[in-house]
């Protein structure tokens, strides 16, 4: 039974394929950072863009988007962080059906910790790898890859939990 080599052998299934095994490699040496700190992979996903969010909230239905998660999976992953007292769930003022997650005091704390660590994880398997050409040429293409097919990854943020766009204080 004869197959066609070629089929095989394409430069798309070897992107595709080196992307999946340098992502599997990456979280196999940064999740025991987390994971130390007592933190999933998703709650620490949750804590860091609260805190890099415009006052360190964000409306839970943007959290759901950007973490590409269920409103119900954002939800449980919310509940659990809020039982340790590392967020908080905030009501909205214009719209009674609408809220936000925010980070606490001692959530800001713990993530600091955990960034520092983090960070150099990244640095010595990931960034620290590439020269800074290569970074700026790898982040400019994960950009353009991201925008398509996770489009929502940026979403929130700057609007009220009503939708309109908050005024800066």
């Amino acid at each position: 039974m004869g197959t066609d080599a070629g089929t095989f052998d394409d430069a798309r299934l070897t992107a595709m394929g080196l992307l999946a095994e340098t992502f599997a490699g990456m979280q196999a040496k940064i999740l025991p950072t987390l994971t130390g700190a007592g933190l999933s992979g998703t709650e620490f996903d949750v804590l860091l863009r609260l805190a890099r969010s415009p006052g360190e909230r964000l409306r839970m239905t943007d959290l759901a988007t950007q973490t590409a998660l269920s409103t119900s999976g954002v939800t449980r992953v919310v509940d659990r962080l809020e039982n340790r007292g590392l967020v908080r769930r905030e009501s909205c003022a214009s719209d009674r059906r609408g809220a936000y997650a925010a980070l606490t005091g001692p959530g800001r704390d713990l993530l600091a910790g955990v960034v520092r660590a983090h960070v150099r994880d990244i640095d010595r398997w990931f960034t620290g790898l590439l020269e800074a050409g290569q970074l700026d040429a790898l982040l400019g293409a994960l950009r353009i890859l991201r925008d398509q097919v996770r489009p929502g990854a940026t979403a929130g943020g700057l609007t009220s939990c009503g939708g309109d766009a908050e005024k800066t204080r």
